[in-house]
């Protein structure tokens, strides 16, 4: 996108700033076509003051409508959805609000919420704001140290959480009970567990109990827009976690401009919407998704909390929303192509055909469900009902989602699909691709309606902002970035420069005015020949080898070369052992050294494949049997992985794999002379 030249889908709105007083050159400044006479500001017509109004104008005009759906569990088998309409979990939230006063909790005062979603994970927050409380979500695998920093650092008073995190939060009592008081369970809490926190001077909960404890008649407090709404904790990949403290204003103004783009770009929420809520309501992704539901009147249905019923659970709501993450889509990608490739000729030959013309005609610029009907019904159908045959929009977030799963998904899960790009600290998203603007594949869009975006040079790494073909780091602007973090000002004054959101992640403006995110401005480091090595890309790379689950590459300057710890896909490993007379358990075969030779040459192939540089090629591997985990902190809640802890938990074998990729260099160059 060339300076001074409108795209299809940006407008500029500032000029570039060169390169002065110790700063680096940075970009124009650009928004979407979509706010092109300036940012989208709160309707006239609302006089919201916090997303408790979104709930409570829903409640008023649809009372009977389905709100919060769970499958009731008898026997140990999963019946249908049960629902609770708008009124009654109004009533039972004003009574949960009610009951948080009575504890001594005031406006302003920080509540936790801990567990995997479910319909009081909703209540609890929405008791929150209907009490001007800001809530602190707690992430369902945090381990105790993150637990009791976060409630002492934030001062939380009060806890929700779900029955089998109570031992959790009761395991770190003794370090935070000064400002903890109560902790309410999402279902029963024994009376030994009463017990163990009253010793500790604080009060245990069952759920029942504590709407008991409310009223329906609890006056409401004035809310303002400027009121904390909630203070979410970001795991990070180093050090401690970090408050992002967002306000009212800010999450109202996100969620009205989702439904801005939608509504200018493919099709606003409706009552008629199901929302599958499966992605952790601890995190704002899915926060802000689910938030915009309630504003639409739309019903939301919670899975199990158990991954092995996810389908399942999928299947029988049949929602037409969902949300997911690279992770999530590529493992349904693979899923389905292992089910094509497993058919008879003449089938597999169909599949291909119907696929390439509809993305053929996708790419001319037709809509998906335009494309090709005739082979959405015959073809794609079956691909549609794995997601319950419902879908008509799905958004991806959180990573990159890889160019040839989007393609996959855009071609054959006959919905719109949209990828985005934001942080906590942007409160969610701050860019979007268009709905059926197929050229957007590959990329996250153009900013919301809310933020400005430019690049910012970073010489070290080689990225121009001004350059033909501009690339550097995403900077944001605009009305919805979060406060700063608590407690943190001298963190907040590192990343808010001037006014400017300074991301950390690397972009390439497109000419259609998409921002496509191509590399991590901290995760890099040179090698021993001065080579730079931009380690998430090409991990990307290697992670498209179909016999990884996982990959940590690590390099440094006093190496030439890289190594890689690889987590290999099991029945992919054991079909190779197989078929080569190698013989023992998946952890065994870990461990045989043809397998890693195996392992190391197909990584390697691929990398060729993609036309990775010879510095970019593996010297060694290790192959791990057990997953990178959240237990272990070797990767955050959002599964990117934890590069100082993994270093830490693996030295002694990178040491060791550098050991014998040399000596193997070194009698390689011996028997060449």
């Amino acid at each position: 996108m060339q300076e001074g030249r409108m795209s299809s889908y940006t407008v500029k709105v500032e000029e570039s700033r060169p390169a002065a007083d110790g700063k680096p050159s940075a970009g124009p400044v650009y928004r979407s076509i979509y706010a092109k006479h300036g940012l989208m500001e709160m309707p006239t017509r609302f006089d919201f003051e916090s997303p408790w109004n979104f709930f409570s104008e829903s409640v008023k005009k649809n009372p009977k409508y389905q709100m919060l759906g769970r499958r009731q569990v008898v026997d140990k088998k999963a019946g249908p959805y049960n629902w609770l309409t708008y009124e009654e979990v109004y009533e039972t939230t004003v009574k949960i609000g009610s009951a948080i006063r009575s504890r001594g909790v005031n406006p302003g005062d920080r509540c936790s919420i801990y567990g995997v979603n479910c319909p009081e994970w909703i209540m609890a927050m929405e008791g929150c704001n209907s009490q001007a409380i800001s809530y602190v979500p707690l992430y369902d695998s945090l381990g105790a140290n993150a637990m009791e920093f976060i409630i002492n650092h934030a001062e939380v008073s009060i806890a929700f959480a779900q029955e089998s995190k109570i031992p959790a939060i009761l395991s770190c009592l003794s370090k935070c009970h000064s400002y903890l008081k109560t902790i309410v369970s999402f279902g029963i809490i024994s009376s030994s567990q009463k017990s163990e926190a009253e010793e500790q001077g604080v009060a245990c909960f069952s759920w029942e109990e504590f709407v008991q404890m409310g009223r329906l008649d609890h006056e409401l407090p004035q809310k303002r827009k400027t009121d904390i709404c909630s203070i979410m904790y970001t795991s990070g990949t180093t050090g401690e976690p970090k408050g992002v403290i967002l306000t009212n204003d800010v999450f109202m103004g996100k969620v009205l401009s989702l439904d801005h783009l939608l509504a200018e770009t493919d099709k606003e929420g409706t009552e008629e919407d199901v929302y599958f809520s499966f992605l952790p309501l601890a995190h704002i992704f899915d926060q802000i998704i689910e938030t915009y539901c309630i504003y639409r009147g739309a019903s939301i249905g919670f899975w199990q909390g158990d991954v092995r019923y996810l389908i399942e659970d999928l299947l029988v709501l049949k929602p037409t929303i969902f949300c997911g993450v690279p992770r999530v889509y590529d493992r349904i990608y693979t899923g389905v192509m292992d089910k094509i490739e497993a058919e008879g000729a003449l089938k597999k030959l169909l599949f291909h055909y119907a696929y390439n013309y509809k993305l053929r005609n996708m790419e001319k610029g037709l809509r998906q469900d335009e494309a090709a009907p005739r082979f959405d019904r015959l073809v794609f159908n079956k691909i549609k009902l794995a997601f319950g045959g419902r879908v008509r929009l799905m958004f991806s977030g959180a990573a990159p989602l890889p160019k040839h799963v989007e393609e996959f998904l855009r071609v054959t899960c006959c919905s719109s699909l949209t990828q985005g790009y934001g942080l906590t600290e942007s409160c969610g998203g701050s860019f979007t691709s268009i709905a059926n603007v197929y050229s957007m594949t590959g990329t996250v869009g153009v900013p919301m309606t809310t933020i400005e975006a430019r690049l910012e040079s970073v010489p070290e790494m080689g990225y121009d902002a001004l350059a033909s073909v501009p690339r550097g780091e995403i900077c944001l602007r605009g009305t919805t970035l979060f406060s700063g973090y608590h407690k943190r000002e001298d963190l907040t004054k590192s990343v808010l420069v001037d006014g400017w959101l300074h991301t950390g992640d690397i972009g390439e403006w497109q000419p259609d005015g998409a921002m496509k995110i191509i590399d991590r401005k901290k995760n890099i480091f040179k090698l021993s020949q001065g080579e730079y090595v931009a380690v998430e890309i090409i991990e990307g790379v290697y992670s498209r080898c179909p016999l990884v689950t996982s990959i940590w590459i690590y390099g440094n300057s006093f190496e030439s070369f890289l190594v890689a710890v690889v987590v290999p896909e099991r029945k992919a490993l054991e079909d190779w052992a197989s078929s080569n007379q190698q013989t023992g358990d998946f952890s065994s075969l870990c461990n045989n050294a043809k397998a890693r030779k195996y392992i190391l040459d197909e990584l390697n192939s691929t990398a060729r494949k993609h036309q990775l540089r010879g510095f970019e090629m593996l010297g060694a591997v290790h192959l791990e049997p057990n997953p990178f985990d959240i237990e272990r902190e070797l990767v955050t809640p959002t599964f990117k992985l934890r590069r100082p802890q993994l270093l830490n938990i693996y030295k002694d074998i990178v040491d060791q794999l550098y050991k014998e990729a040399k000596a193997k260099l070194k009698l390689h160059k011996i028997c060449k002379c």
